[in-house]
């Protein structure tokens, strides 16, 4: 008796901008491991494993996603930003300028998540309050910096981004 195999899940979505096409040969890879093992895009983080911890926050068609929970067949078509899409070689994203300007990161585990969540929030909510800045930013842990400079620096992105757009 021969065992059958499968063929692979051919995955066509665009990343930063740029089409990609990977050939997922099992159905349950999540979208994290396609981005860092495939793509070699490292910037996305893997902190719990569970979806709990935002480190692994990347944007999906305009929505925050847990790219550690996200099946990877299921963004077929899709359009994906990573913490490699914001900025450019020019200068970086006004979250990324804010987040160093003003404190907002330390070791930088959970950095690139909460660059991505911020930048989620500020394109669904330009001017948000600090209170919503609080509640959307809640899904992002950090063990290092007490989150007030988190909070500072996407205030900060905010009123920048208001000043440029």
């Amino acid at each position: 008796m021969t065992a059958s195999v499968a063929a692979p899940i051919i995955l066509s979505f665009v990343v930063n901008d740029e089409p990609r096409t990977v050939a997922l040969r099992s159905a349950d890879r999540t979208l994290l491991s396609v981005l860092r093992d495939d793509l070699g895009l490292t910037g996305t983080k893997e902190g719990c494993g569970i979806g709990v911890c935002g480190a692994c926050t990347v944007i999906v068609d305009g929505e925050m996603v847990s790219s550690c929970i996200q099946l990877a067949a299921l963004v077929d078509g899709s359009h994906v930003r990573t913490i490699e899409g914001l900025g450019s070689p020019d200068g970086l994203d006004p979250v990324q300028r804010a987040f160093v300007e003003h404190g907002g990161l330390q070791c930088g585990v959970c950095t690139p998540g909460q660059v991505m969540a911020a930048r989620a929030l500020l394109d669904a909510c330009p001017r948000p309050t600090i209170e919503q800045v609080r509640e959307w930013m809640t899904g992002n842990l950090c063990r290092c910096t007490g989150y007030y400079k988190i909070v500072e620096s996407v205030l900060a992105a905010a009123a920048r981004d208001g000043a440029s757009g």
